[in-house]
């Protein structure tokens, strides 16, 4: 696995890279967040932030979202793909929120993962991005580059990745390396043509050595 030192270069240099490292999700309220996480599943964030404002608007709060019909929600939804599911999630959520949690969204692992359509890539984002605890958030660009560089062991299982980089990044740096991580995945180090020639994290990378 890579060294320590490696590992602080490959993090101070995407810093240098992305100083903001913000979540690409537009949201005003937190379980606007939770909700866009469900929508940005096999979907692009580009996608849901262009869908999300005219559902926020209709549904402004989340007392009008509980007491939605899916299907309406569904059409406003419909081009994030997968919508009648993700419109029963985000309505079923947002009455699970009122009931059980006084209309906030938890701040526990257990309890954002016992909500409708909420895994621990979501929860792991909700925990780092509104409560600022030590999160590590394995989408799809997390667990490409990480095992493209060897930070990881190369697995495709989110839970494998998410245990890998807990004993490899710092608590401090995790949430903020996971939002670079997506954008350096945009940027560079995509999933069909990674820009390996000119990449800055090349001397570090297990795979940009072998090129």
């Amino acid at each position: 696995m890579k060294s320590k030192a490696a590992i602080g270069r490959i993090i101070e240099t995407l810093k240098g890279i992305y100083p903001d490292s913000l979540c690409s999700l537009q949201y005003d309220k937190d379980y606007e967040l939770l909700f866009a996480v469900r929508l940005a599943a096999q979907c692009t964030d580009e996608r849901v932030n262009q869908v999300t404002p005219a559902l926020y608007a209709r549904f402004p709060t989340l007392e009008s979202f509980a007491e939605a019909d899916p299907k309406e929600v569904g059409e406003y939804i419909h081009s994030c793909g997968f919508y009648n599911g993700k419109a029963r999630d985000i309505v079923a959520c947002a009455r699970e929120l009122l009931e059980k949690h006084g209309g906030k969204v938890p701040g526990t692992m257990e309890e954002l993962t016992a909500l409708p359509g909420v895994g621990r890539k979501t929860a792991n984002l909700i925990l780092g991005d509104v409560y600022g605890q030590p999160a590590y958030v394995c989408d799809t660009h997390c667990i490409r580059i990480t095992g493209r560089l060897g930070i990881t062991d190369g697995s495709k299982d989110p839970v494998k990745v998410e245990r890998q980089l807990r004993e490899s990044i710092p608590p401090e740096e995790s949430n903020n390396f996971c939002h670079r991580m997506v954008l350096f995945g945009r940027d560079t180090c995509t999933a069909r043509s990674p820009q390996c020639a000119g990449c800055p994290l090349k001397a570090d990378c297990d795979m940009g050595k072998t090129l």
